[in-house]
């Protein structure tokens, strides 16, 4: 893709990834999903919490 160029290690494998704005700026919307992706991939073994349990731990701690 046109703007994305991946940084690699002394192996060639791939560890980060750029993203030239510039480029991709009328691709805003897209890049806002790739980031939603990127950061739900990274929570999905993640605890998953009661909806009640997390509303009485904001409560304790003032949040709600």
């Amino acid at each position: 893709m046109n703007g994305i160029s991946y940084i690699t290690d002394e192996n060639n494998l791939k560890k980060a990834l750029v993203i030239d704005l510039k480029t991709l700026a009328k691709k805003d919307e897209e890049i806002h999903e790739l980031i939603d992706m990127l950061v739900a991939e990274s929570r999905k073994n993640d605890e998953v919490v009661p909806w009640e349990k997390a509303k009485k731990q904001l409560r304790q701690k003032g949040k709600l």
